[in-house]
Parts: structure tokens; sequence; C-alpha cells
């Protein structure tokens, strides 16, 4: 470590020295330990005690200048430039504009309204939330992508994506997309902000006011709230084991059905995976009766149990809509997902994208395309499968051994869910409060309905935590479970939900 007039590099880090230079001033000066008009050491000086190459310094100051940092004068040195601090802004003061009558319905509705959980506590171990722990995420290797990209595309990366996204990614897409047996060109592709706005598009596109739309009775919390938005009207169909419930489909009045909203490869939430014999029987029945199906691959890659693969419901048949996004099997702030669709719809997608928000990030893309072809994203599924299989395995050890008779879990066989059916008569959303009250935080099946009389159970997470948490996880939903059947059984006052 050498320092000279406060400024510390670490010559041991893998940042090039002009960047560690560049950022441990600015930092410095934003904290104030270099005050207004101090002076910086001559660029000769400080090269030699950090053992760098003058123009390295030299760079470092300059783009510090441009940047408004420091001000050189000839002669004189290099200074700290005279930070202006702005006033504190005050609050406006709010009218008396009547904003809770101005509410549109669909904005007051319960289901686009409803908010995850607040844990009562810290360190709650997190059942709940969707996203993997940060030790998953690659961060270092998207660092490279982004690196290269900059330093190749230079001011190119700078501008917006065209609305169907890059041909570079599409392209990259449509290879990853080949590998899992869906068959797309990158004409069919459309980028999305993620498969919910690939959602939003479909519903924009296709429903109206009034349609129906039909989806598992339980079903994916984003869905009921892309739907709901655009006023559609949810028909719950039954389903089984191996998925919906084909037979139940005809008896549903077709007049004015819309779509079949589907996730065949791990519903979310209860993680059922639909059988092949049932994805022949639901394409057959969607074009019998000439009803679109919304296929939501939001699991791709994460195959848990080996010999899982199971044809893609549009590669029986192409009109199928194919949603797919990053966020599960890579990371969910890249906000990068996909929508395959039929050669007809393909101008209609385009357009309906370019009108929500102009163009996306043409950054993020190029370097999620660089990363696609450098063999980053087996590399990293490589890496990530086995700790979520082991992960799995140990919170249904765990829930095995704990959870009191009448609880039936679900086997995970893709994704990062384990489901758990209750025991007649108990109340998921009063269990899920009571685990909360006991640091753990996880999604009741009311979460994942628009009925009250849904099949009661709790959605569990395993991506997040370590695996002696999940076992103490475990242990703790058990003792909220046996809580409530003692309620119930009148032994217990209980708490109220």
């Amino acid at each position: 470590m050498a320092r000279t007039s406060g400024i510390a590099i670490d010559q041991s880090l893998p940042t090039p020295l002009y960047q560690q230079l560049f950022d441990e001033i600015v930092r410095r000066i934003e904290s104030g330990a270099l005050p207004s008009e101090f002076q910086l050491p001559p660029t000769r000086d400080l090269a030699r005690e950090v053992g760098a190459h003058r123009n390295t310094v030299v760079r470092a100051y300059s783009d510090l200048e441009a940047a408004g940092f420091v001000h050189s004068t000839v002669g004189r040195g290099t200074f700290v430039t005279r930070i202006k601090r702005g006033a504190t802004a005050k609050p406006a003061k709010e009218g008396n504009m009547p904003w809770s009558m101005l509410l549109s319905g669909v904005a007051r509705s319960e289901i686009v309204s409803r908010k995850a959980p607040v844990p009562l506590t810290t360190n709650v171990i997190d059942l709940y939330r969707m996203q993997p722990s940060d030790d998953l995420l690659p961060h270092e290797m998207f660092r490279r992508c982004i690196d290269y990209t900059l330093r190749i595309r230079k001011a190119e990366a700078m501008r917006y994506a065209p609305a169907e996204g890059l041909l570079r990614l599409r392209e990259a897409i449509v290879e990853d997309l080949a590998r899992q047996g869906v068959p797309a060109t990158p004409e069919d592709v459309v980028v999305t902000s993620g498969s919910q706005q690939a959602l939003d598009l479909v519903a924009r596109a296709l429903v109206e006011p009034g349609d129906f739309v039909a989806l598992d009775r339980l079903a994916y919390s984003g869905a009921i709230q892309a739907l709901t938005l655009a006023h559609a009207r949810l028909i719950h169909v039954p389903n089984d084991s191996n998925g919906i419930d084909h037979l139940a489909l005809d008896r549903v009045d077709r007049s004015r059905l819309k779509l079949l909203y589907t996730m065949p490869n791990a519903s979310n939430p209860t993680g059922v995976r639909m059988s092949q014999e049932r994805r022949r029987a639901v394409v057959e029945w969607s074009q019998r009766n000439r009803v679109p199906l919304v296929e939501d691959d939001y699991v791709a890659d994460l195959l848990l149990d080996p010999g899982a693969a199971l044809a893609p419901l549009r590669a029986l048949d192409g009109d199928v809509l194919y949603l797919g996004t990053f966020s599960k099997r890579l990371m969910p702030g890249l906000r990068i997902g996909y929508l395959v669709t039929p050669p007809s719809l393909r101008e209609t997608f385009t357009s309906l994208r370019r009108a929500l928000d102009l163009g996306a990030s043409a950054l993020m893309q190029y370097a999620l395309a660089e990363f696609l072809e450098r063999g980053y994203l087996r590399a990293h599924l490589a890496r990530t499968l086995p700790l979520y299989r082991r992960r799995r395995d140990v919170l249904e050890r765990a829930l095995a051994n704990h959870l009191p008779k009448g609880c039936a879990v679900t086997h995970a066989v893709a994704g990062v869910t384990t489901w758990i059916d209750l025991p007649e008569g108990v109340d998921a959303a009063r269990v899920a409060q009571r685990a909360l009250v006991k640091g753990v935080n996880l999604a009741p099946s009311s979460a994942f309905a628009t009925e009250q009389s849904v099949r009661q159970g709790l959605r569990l997470v395993f991506a997040r935590e370590t695996e002696p948490r999940l076992i103490e996880g475990a242990k703790r939903l058990a003792e909220a479970i046996e809580d409530e059947m003692r309620r119930r059984a009148g032994h217990d006052s209980g708490v109220s939900p």
C-alpha cells in the first residue's frame, strides 16, 4: 500500500491503477477528506509514490478536471474545486385535491394494491423473495462484459436499443432457446423489461375490458395483477399433480375466452409441473377452440432433477406465446426478458413495446449478449444449480422432520420454491403471520388467489438462505403451524390476522 497526501492506492486489486486513483480521489473529495482548494501533489511525485507511470496520473487529473472535481493553473498546480452545497429542499405542501376520489377502480383494487409482508424483526429468515442470495450473483463476470462493451462500443452503448431489442441479443437468445428445445428465429423475439412487461404486452395486444382469461386456481401474483390492469375477467381452472385439468377447460364458457395463461415447467406458487401428456392435451384444446396459450417459462434452465426436461408448449404449437426471463437464473436487477411471438404479431408487439417506454438500455443488452456468447451463462448455471439442489434437499428434509402431521410437501423438480399443503381447516394467512412473528417470512396461498375458497398452503423460496438458516426456518415454521392448530382446537387464543 503506497500513500501520498492522504491518497491510498491498493495495487493488489485487479482494477486498473488509473481507475483506482480516479475513484479514490473522488471518494475523498465527496467525503470531505480532501477539502476545497486542497492542492493535490504534482503528477511526477504522485506517480513515483504509487509506482505508476506519470501518464497514468496525468490522465486521472485530466479526467477529474473534466468532471469538475479539480481545477488546474499552469505554474501553480491542481486544486480541489470548491463544492457548492445546495439548500435543503422542503416538502411541498399538499393541497386539497381529492385524490382518493379520483383514483381509478383498478388502482383501488385489492389485487393491485397487495403488498409484501413487512418483517417485524431484523435478521428474518427470508423464504419469501424469489431472488438468489448475493453470493450467487455473477457480478464479476457481468462487470467484464460491461467494461468490454463500453471499451468497444463507446458512445453507441449509451443509446436506446431498438424497440424489438438488439439483433445480436435476439440471436443469442434464439441460440439459448434452441438448447432448451424452444423453436424461434431472431425475428420472432421481442426483448422486454423482464417477463412481466412481456405479459403486459400480451394483455394490451389481445385482451379487451371484460374478456375472460383462464389460469390456474392458484396463479402467479404478477400475472393476476397484469391481467387485472387490462380489465380482464379471470377464470380459475382446477389443476392436479399433472397440471391444468384439460377436461375442466371443456366446461369453460369459451364465447369470450381470449387466453389461457400457464406455467407448465413449474407453477408459481405450487411448483406443479405439467406432464407431457397433459401438455399435448392442452395444446390440442387450444387448437380446437382457437384460444391462444401463453407459456410463462420463468424457471428455464432451473431443472433440479435429472431427466426432468419436457417439450415446451411452443415446441408443440408455433402459435404459443412464450415468455422468458433472465431474472431467476441469472440476476433480478438485469430486468431483461423476452417474448417469442408468432410472425403475424411481430409488428404489433414491437409497436406496443416502443409506445410503452420508447426504448431500453443498449448497454445492458450488449453486455448480456456478450455474457451469453462467452458461455458465462452455462458456467454460472454449473455453479448455482448444485447449490440450489442442495438447498432444496436440506429444506425438504427439515420440513419432513419437523412439520406436524397433515402437512404435505410438494417436491420441487424445477425452480427455487417448495410448496406446503396445510392440514384441513388451517388458515395459511394466519400461519404466515405467526411465522413472521417468529422471524420467518414466506408467502401464503392468499397471495396467489382472487377467490376465497382455495387450497390452504405456503410457498417457501430456498434460493436466498444458507442451509443452516433453511433448517432453522423449517423449525420455526413448524412451530407456527402447531400454534395455529392449537388455537383452532381452542387451547390457545392466538394472534389476530
